[in-house]
């Protein structure tokens, strides 16, 4: 009877919850979604911001990072095809810059160990370390990048040209001829016959670097040219 007799408005159960409070709590699996969704929106936004006040203030330019005087994006300005290609001729002008340090270390070296000629290689070396990373950025990297970029044929022919001449300068290195600043194989072998095990460890490094250089500039040499037939006639 008790059931028949109980008030069916006493209950409170329906009144438990307040139908203004928050639908759900932190600890929700639902909640923590969309609040990481929102972090992660935040953060972008940051980011957005940040980058765009570095244009305002500097421009485009994000190369070289230590002292940005362009703009370098493979991802962004060269297209999907060709993306690879231009990212391995990048990393080659990297291999370039170690080469030219390597080489300048093995110099150095070589006067140590009495060379007669060593202080000729020295300088030549030096020279080479501050010449060759910014000519062969514009005047053989620069231009494919670019010619890749915006399909124009003068960039290629300035490709064809000064890429011909760093493979040639790269065979140049690879002898190591004595006073040209070149600690490539003639001097390598001169260090190890004398006995200089230092200046001989760093020549060979420094000729597999100037190897490395020319068959790697050849092989690309001839993959740009396969492309050559493509290339637009009008600028």
């Amino acid at each position: 009877m008790s059931e028949f007799t109980q008030n069916p408005f006493a209950s409170t159960h329906s009144l438990d919850t307040n139908p203004f409070d928050d639908p759900a709590p932190k600890d929700n699996p639902r909640f923590q979604n969309i609040d990481r969704r929102e972090r992660d929106l935040e953060r972008r936004e940051q980011e957005l911001n940040q980058r765009e006040e570095h244009i305002r203030t500097h421009g485009r330019s994000n190369w070289p990072p230590f002292y940005p005087l362009i703009y370098h994006s493979i991802s962004e300005e060269i297209p999907d095809a060709s993306r690879p290609l231009i990212t391995r001729l990048y990393q080659l002008w990297l291999v370039l810059l170690a080469t030219l340090l390597v080489n300048m270390l093995a110099c150095i070296f070589v006067l140590v160990a009495g060379a007669s000629d060593g202080g000729k290689d020295l300088g030549g070396s030096i020279g080479y370390l501050f010449i060759i990373p910014p000519l062969s950025f514009l005047l053989w990297y620069r231009p494919i990048y670019n010619g890749y970029m915006k399909e124009q044929a003068l960039y290629y022919y300035m490709y064809f040209f000064f890429g011909g001449f760093h493979l040639l300068f790269s065979v140049y290195m690879i002898i190591g001829i004595p006073s040209t600043g070149s600690a490539g194989l003639i001097q390598t072998i001169q260090m190890f016959s004398q006995g200089h095990l230092v200046a001989g460890i760093l020549g060979a490094f420094a000729t597999a670097g100037w190897t490395l250089q020319g068959v790697g500039s050849a092989f690309y040499y001839r993959q740009v040219c396969r492309v050559s037939a493509v290339i637009p006639t009008d600028d």
